[in-house]
């Protein structure tokens, strides 16, 4: 696990999730493992975060938020012909909007509530560039 951790390490993320206290539970938790990470709290803010951060390796996003979900941010992301990796956070009972994230390109996806063995499973198992 410590070798997940030191490649977490030497990722840049940003967190798209509007619960404020599940970004305080995921923030704390990076903190401690000195994580590099930026946080916003719906697809509009973190398309600007993206524009001023072109060095972001992955995005991790929920799907319902105010102002632009999840889903219209992936689609805005690919018509800038931005290709970070997506992974979407989300709650059991919102399978359609998976499956749409699964049309949209998006195959990482984690349910919610948030486990973060999984995450730093998946984020470390990306072919990033």
């Amino acid at each position: 696990m410590q070798e997940k951790i030191d490649k977490l390490k030497n990722l840049k993320l940003l967190f798209v999730e509007d619960e404020e206290d599940l970004v305080e539970i995921i923030s704390d938790t990076l903190k401690k493992l000195e994580a590099n990470f930026l946080t916003a709290k719906n697809g509009e803010e973190a398309l600007g975060i993206i524009e001023e951060n072109s060095d972001i390796d992955i995005i991790i996003t929920d799907i319902n938020m105010p102002i632009m979900n999840g889903l219209l941010m992936i689609k805005e992301l690919q018509k800038r012909g931005i290709t970070t990796p997506v992974i979407i956070m989300s709650a059991h009972t919102e399978m359609d909007f998976i499956n749409e994230a699964k049309e949209l390109g998006v195959d990482n996806y984690l349910l919610k509530p948030f486990d973060f063995i999984k995450f730093i499973d998946l984020v470390t198992s990306l072919d990033i560039e």
